[in-house]
């Protein structure tokens, strides 16, 4: 939602998410307490949070934040499990999305930590732009281990290793995944993959068999970062990754009539939405 310029309506935001809630995934990311004037969709995130019915679902809520004020407003609501924050690699990149640089951004993520330690919160990092940039900002396989073993080092016990601009590959997929999750098995990884039509799969399956059980997903794929540039891939769809994982008898707890329930509502949420 956070892209999309025409508010879409706080009751219509809740009635969306209420049917994710049902479907029975392990963790929603519902809103984000950031700046309204960086990003005016989210300004109403705790009326969305009010509003939501908690009491039948067993899905964790997730609220991305961009500084310490912003994880103390998430903190200060016990719905709340996660905290998220977007580490950028590419320091063109982290300025644009959190307007800090890496250096910044790093006592950001220790006092997001400190604030998560005090209010029994878990943070999750995204190491942003992992996967390469459009910005001539330096990247490799190297640097990417070098950050996740500093963040871990502070403390940080879940990665999602986010394309924020579709530019994985198999290959760098597996390098990555396969680097990090037999080194670490302390550390929680996730896929945070962007993707267009015709190479979803590929990428969900090279993190999979690469020993990812954590994947992010958006229902048909909608939505980006407004942050990252102006022509975006898609979020990975969601329903896409269900047909994978559903025969491989990865994802018990989903219910499927639920889940063809909210791509029902996707349209009336997303008018471009296919």
């Amino acid at each position: 939602m956070q892209g999309l310029a025409p508010f879409i309506p706080t009751e219509t935001k809740i009635r969306y998410l209420q049917s994710l809630l049902a479907v029975g995934f392990d963790t929603l990311d519902f809103g984000s307490f950031v700046s309204p004037k960086a990003i005016p969709q989210m300004a109403d995130t705790a009326l969305v949070l009010e509003g939501l019915d908690l009491s039948a679902t067993k899905t964790k809520l997730l609220a991305i934040i961009a500084n310490a004020r912003g994880a103390r407003d998430a903190a200060s609501h016990a719905q709340i499990r996660y905290l998220g924050y977007p580490f950028s690699i590419s320091e063109t990149f982290q300025l644009r999305n959190t307007n800090a640089t890496i250096e910044e951004s790093l006592t950001r993520v220790s006092d997001i930590l400190e604030i998560a330690n005090q209010s029994n919160k878990e943070v999750v990092i995204y190491i942003s732009m992992g996967f390469g940039n459009p910005y001539g900002d330096p990247w490799n396989v190297d640097i990417v281990l070098q950050w996740v073993y500093k963040l871990m080092e502070m403390g940080v016990r879940i990665f999602s290793l986010s394309d924020t601009i579709g530019v994985s590959s198999p290959d760098n997929i597996h390098y990555l995944f396969e680097s990090l999750i037999p080194a670490l098995p302390q550390i929680e990884f996730g896929a945070h993959l962007h993707t267009t039509p015709t190479t979803w799969q590929e990428k969900i399956h090279a993190a999979y068999v690469s020993g990812c059980r954590r994947f992010d997903g958006a229902l048909k794929g909608y939505g980006g970062c407004p942050m990252a540039r102006e022509e975006l891939t898609g979020n990975m769809p969601m329903e896409n990754m269900v047909r994978y994982f559903e025969p491989l008898g990865a994802i018990p707890d989903i219910q499927l009539p639920r889940l063809d329930h909210a791509l029902s509502l996707v349209s009336s949420v997303f008018p471009h939405a296919e």
